[in-house]
């Protein structure tokens, strides 16, 4: 992997990661027009995607700083410190609760479907293809469907369960974790601002299990020539990913998830057109 070849990459994870409209879709496609999968070590490619999501586990990190650190610390103060009911703590304590329940069923589907998840159908475009128009169509039902009363404030724990259950669903190639979580969140009435921050908050310890999981094991794969390609990857997914976060959610104030729906399901027509004429291979 060249320089310019982790610069692309970096750019291409850090914008998509964020974006409804997959990371992993973005991601493969862009390794195979590179020549960089390697079909008989498909788990090489999963390692380096999950080192490179460390970037933007940085970024939301430095995006959320503040409301991590209010979560954190009310959530050991009315848990640990004053021991509160879940009714009576302030709601960055309950969002830390929260965060643990919505996170239960990605951490138990992701043990249980590992070796599936590094496969190589996980890699394979006619998936990949399929769960970007699936999903989009889902989307576009729960924007028809969706109320948009309510607000991050509003989230209870049948709200977590259900964003959690879609995070979970994120597993999928071509799925996206901020496309699927955003659809459950607009499915319980959340809007579009809300259920993109509760989201993103939600992806945190995923995105952190993910990295640090396939950490060891990718480092196996790698020289010394691609460490630093992954590392140059892994800083530019950090800067885009930043930007990324701060223009979803300031575009979803005062726009529909239309511009993601209509893209995810051109991309994937495309993706079937090229794989139909074997322009491309699955």
């Amino acid at each position: 992997m060249s320089i310019i070849e982790a610069v692309i990459l970096g750019l291409v994870q850090g914008i998509t990661e964020f974006l409804p409209i997959s990371s992993t879709a973005h991601l493969t496609i862009a390794g195979k027009m590179m020549g960089l999968i390697n079909a008989d070590r498909p788990e090489e490619w999963t390692a380096i995607i999950a080192i490179i999501q460390l970037g933007t586990l940085v970024s939301i990190l430095v995006y959320f700083a503040k409301d991590i650190y209010n979560i954190l610390i009310e959530f050991f103060r009315d848990n640990l410190s004053q021991r509160k009911s879940f009714k009576q703590q302030s709601l960055n304590s309950r969002l830390g609760w929260l965060i643990i329940i919505g996170t239960i069923p990605v951490v138990i589907i992701g043990l249980g479907f590992k070796d599936l998840i590094e496969g190589a159908l996980t890699k394979n475009l006619f998936v990949i293809a399929t769960s970007l128009i699936v999903l989009a169509i889902i989307l576009f039902i729960a924007e028809k469907t969706a109320k948009f009363n309510k607000k991050i404030e509003d989230v209870g724990v049948k709200e977590a369960i259900v964003v959690g259950i879609a995070q979970a669903f994120a597993l999928i190639p071509g799925a996206s974790r901020s496309g699927t979580t955003i659809t459950g969140g607009l499915f319980m009435g959340l809007n579009r601002e809300a259920a993109a921050r509760f989201s993103f908050l939600l992806s945190i310890p995923a995105i952190f299990a993910s990295g640090i999981l396939q950490l060891k094991e990718g480092l196996e794969f790698l020289s010394s020539e691609h460490l630093i390609a992954v590392l140059v990857a892994t800083v530019v997914s950090g800067i885009s990913g930043y930007l990324a976060i701060d223009f979803l959610l300031k575009f979803l104030r005062k726009n529909s998830t239309t511009l993601f729906i209509v893209y995810r399901i051109a991309a994937g027509i495309i993706i079937l057109s090229l794989l139909f004429s074997n322009q491309i291979t699955p």
